[in-house]
């Protein structure tokens, strides 16, 4: 009776360990061979364009937008100051401040951040996770970020951010980042 027992509650700590290992997010450190290195203070200096969409837990698309980002760099201190157009026509404005904590490891606060940011950098991949004051519906939910980004090739960055309340996915932000270049940003203001 004992034995049966104990090899029923053994499969019952199995069966649960694989399912909660299933549910785990991958680590950062796992990236730590992927090329090409990202360097977040390379990368996010000057202007950064982005495209993105909000999809909810079931894969639909809720909104697109666009995203104008200037970056800069005083020392260890970042400013991303980034300026969002919905499809929807509405406008945002979120600056960032990211402080370099050495070893491919950030903080960072913006104004709808609660507390304080944490992120790592780790071959091409980058992991930031923070809780975001997000306005729906005509309040504010504080939603946890757990937010991945991906150095393509020294222009382009994709990033992918699963959002969640108390633990249940709420939906996805996805993004491509187009780091402007010199000649490209010249050939830009030359059009204007």
């Amino acid at each position: 009776m004992m034995n049966r027992r104990l090899l029923l509650l053994g499969g019952i700590t199995t069966s649960l360990s694989t399912a909660l290992s299933g549910c785990a997010s991958p680590k950062v450190e796992e990236y730590v061979n992927e090329k090409p290195a990202l360097d977040l203070r390379t990368y996010f200096n000057g202007t950064v364009d982005a495209w993105g969409l909000f999809t909810d837990r079931q894969g639909k698309v809720v909104k697109r937008f666009t995203v104008a980002m200037k970056c800069s760099w005083n020392k260890d201190v970042g400013t991303f100051d980034e300026d969002f157009v919905y499809s929807d026509g509405t406008q945002q404005k979120r600056i960032w401040t990211l402080i370099d904590q050495g070893n491919g490891a950030f903080t960072g606060t913006a104004g709808d951040v609660i507390g304080t940011a944490q992120g790592q950098t780790k071959g091409n991949a980058f992991n930031w996770a923070y809780t975001l004051a997000l306005p729906v519906d005509g309040t504010i939910l504080n939603v946890q970020m757990d937010d991945w980004m991906y150095l393509m090739n020294d222009r382009v960055m994709l990033n992918k951010a699963r959002m969640t309340k108390w633990g249940f996915h709420l939906g996805d932000v996805t993004l491509s980042f187009s780091r402007r270049t010199t000649s490209l940003s010249q050939s830009n203001s030359a059009l204007l």
